[in-house]
């Protein structure tokens, strides 16, 4: 079958969305399918550019290409999504979100802009026409699923896969732990790295903290590790930037337990790797895609979104760690048990 994955990017921002296309790229073509990435730019700012966009994807033709027919389309995100195609499946990363779910909180931005309001009716009209035009409608996640039902009256099925990379659970491994908690993530503020920053410095104990991950916004670093000094953290945070897949995995193995409350995430590999790493996961009561996997008291601990909250949280895997290594055990035999894969995600994409 020939099949375009198609997606959206922001120049020169690689994060989860980006290793997740091409992984299914790499997935479509080991099952013997003829398969391309067609990825759109986007830039969200200000308000009426979304429009732009918008109207852009809507004019694009990829029925076929060089007079041979494009079979079949796999549209991840908005607005590449809008593109028509007389047989495209979606398999929805997340809709444009401060129209949805970040609308009306300190995390959108849509709102502050004087046309915000006519966008978004606008950004809601576009996705029930081109989700609706789709043959099926796949979601990434439960959390994901839930916002198409809840904004949209839209249903489609979570499909899990795999986290990158490709070969997945065999790449990662445990190692007795050392004397730090783990968070991988990009720096952002939807990922709430401020907020574990107030936790340390309510703990009890002397928890340390290993971030790893780059930041979309260079300032936003700079933010952050200022921060880190202000709250007299010293030596208990460090900042490692961008690490490669070996020194993450070692990063995984070695730590007490995985650190991870972002606001409303989508998925999140970061909980998927900790439980293949046999990790436990720390997370929070509002953080969307990790609830999906975390069962507090047996694979992590799940907190209210506060320092004080989070703070009891870290303190109590650092003060148990057995407790914490037994948690991770059963995460990753959570993991195996819910049947993840690259070969299940092709068959019901080309189904």
């Amino acid at each position: 079958m020939r099949i375009i994955v198609l997606t959206t990017q922001v120049p020169f921002i690689r994060g989860g969305a980006e290793i997740h296309a091409d992984n299914l790229l790499a997935a479509l073509r080991a099952a013997g399918h003829e398969a391309d990435l067609c990825t759109l730019p986007f830039k969200w700012y200000p308000a009426p550019a979304i429009l732009d966009h918008m109207l852009a994807a809507r004019l694009y033709d990829l029925s076929e290409v060089c007079g041979v027919a494009v079979d079949r389309v796999i549209a991840l995100k908005f607005p590449a999504y809008l593109v028509p195609h007389h047989h495209k499946v979606g398999w929805l990363l997340h809709q444009h979100r401060s129209a949805y779910e970040l609308w009306g909180t300190s995390f959108g931005d849509l709102e502050h802009h004087a046309d915000g309001e006519t966008v978004r009716a606008a950004i809601h009209a576009a996705d029930a026409r081109a989700i609706g035009e789709m043959r099926t409608v796949f979601a990434n996640s439960e959390t994901v699923k839930e916002r198409l039902r809840h904004y949209n009256g839209i249903e489609s099925k979570a499909l899990y896969h795999p986290p990158h990379p490709p070969e997945g659970a065999e790449q990662f491994y445990c190692l007795p732990a050392r004397d730090y908690l783990f968070y991988p993530s990009r720096l952002e503020k939807l990922k709430r790295q401020e907020l574990v920053l107030e936790a340390l410095a309510r703990c009890r104990n002397p928890v340390a903290m290993v971030f790893c991950g780059l930041a979309s916004d260079p300032a936003y670093a700079i933010e952050l590790a200022d921060m880190g000094r202000r709250l007299g953290l010293g030596d208990r945070v460090r900042w490692l930037g961008h690490v490669g897949q070996e020194e993450k995995l070692r990063l995984y193995a070695e730590s007490v337990g995985v650190v991870f409350p972002p606001l409303q995430e989508d998925l999140g590999y970061v909980t998927m790797e900790a439980m293949l790493a046999a990790k436990p996961v720390i997370t929070c009561r509002d953080s969307g895609g990790p609830l999906e996997f975390v069962r507090p008291g047996e694979t992590g601990l799940v907190a209210d979104a506060t320092p004080q909250a989070l703070a009891s949280a870290f303190d109590e895997l650092w003060e148990n760690r057995d407790r914490a290594a037994a948690w991770g055990r059963a995460g990753r035999a959570s993991y195996a048990a819910l049947g993840i894969s690259w070969g299940n995600v092709v068959r019901q994409l080309t189904a």
